[in-house]
């Protein structure tokens, strides 16, 4: 094998390796997420941000559909306008009523649709509900989603990940709820919006650069392997 051939040989290596790795990191954050990742028990007045990203590149999203636990009701839902879309809230009959400061609640939203908007290829949209009152009794939410694509396709967002296992393909969103403690510096209503934001910028922040070091340091790997590969031809080259 010539010098030139073997050069060209790990160039395209290298090249394929590094878009491998670069598809491979856009496939694995393309998925519905609520915002922000935690709350405090009991959260009061509060808003979740549902992100929906298109994920095909010949189709978009017409339909989106979020399911809220009954079991561990989410309180005084109520959806923010959105340009383009209709929404949807499907409520349901709570088989254990939940007793609140202003009385008893029989009835929560069981079930958000969002319809009439689209989504196309590489863009997002952001739905915001707002709550009344989250739950004390439990440490997570999972809001499984299910989300329509124009050609028909349906990506059914319902996975649940083992504890301490990996994430599943299709991850449902999932929300975090903290001790009352732990989320003080939310507590203040003055400062309680700001709180989150922080919060979950510096949440994204750290996910994009954990993802960004991983993905840097496979490119660098694979570029390794491709000067490896240029030494080894120029030993023969010279040995010759």
């Amino acid at each position: 094998m010539s010098a030139n051939s073997a050069l060209r040989r790990a160039g395209t290596v290298t090249a394929l390796t590094a878009a491998a790795v670069l598809a491979a990191a856009g496939a694995a954050s393309a998925h519905v997420t609520v915002h922000p990742e935690s709350y405090a028990k009991g959260a009061t007045d509060g808003v979740l941000t549902f992100r929906v990203p298109n994920e095909e590149d010949n189709a978009s999203t017409t339909k989106v559909q979020v399911y809220l636990p009954t079991d561990h009701p989410v309180l005084g839902v109520l959806v923010s306008p959105q340009d383009g879309w209709t929404a949807k809230v499907t409520t349901t009959k709570l088989k254990t009523p939940v007793k609140t400061d202003d009385g008893t609640i029989t009835e929560a939203a069981s079930e958000i649709t969002w319809t009439g908007g689209k989504i196309g290829a590489g863009q997002y949209e952001d739905f915001n509900v707002a709550f009344g009152q989250l739950p004390e009794d439990t440490d997570q939410l999972t809001f499984k989603a299910l989300q329509t694509y124009s050609d028909g396709k349906v990506v059914r967002w319902i996975e649940e990940a083992a504890s301490g296992g990996e994430e599943p393909e299709n991850p449902a969103p999932t929300l975090k709820l903290t001790a009352s403690d732990e989320a003080a510096a939310s507590a203040a209503p003055a400062t309680k919006s700001s709180a989150k934001a922080t919060t979950t910028a510096s949440g994204d922040a750290s996910d994009s650069t954990a993802r960004g070091l991983g993905i840097a340091g496979l490119i660098v790997g694979a570029l390794g392997l491709a000067a490896a590969a240029f030494a080894f031809v120029r030993t023969r080259g010279a040995r010759s």
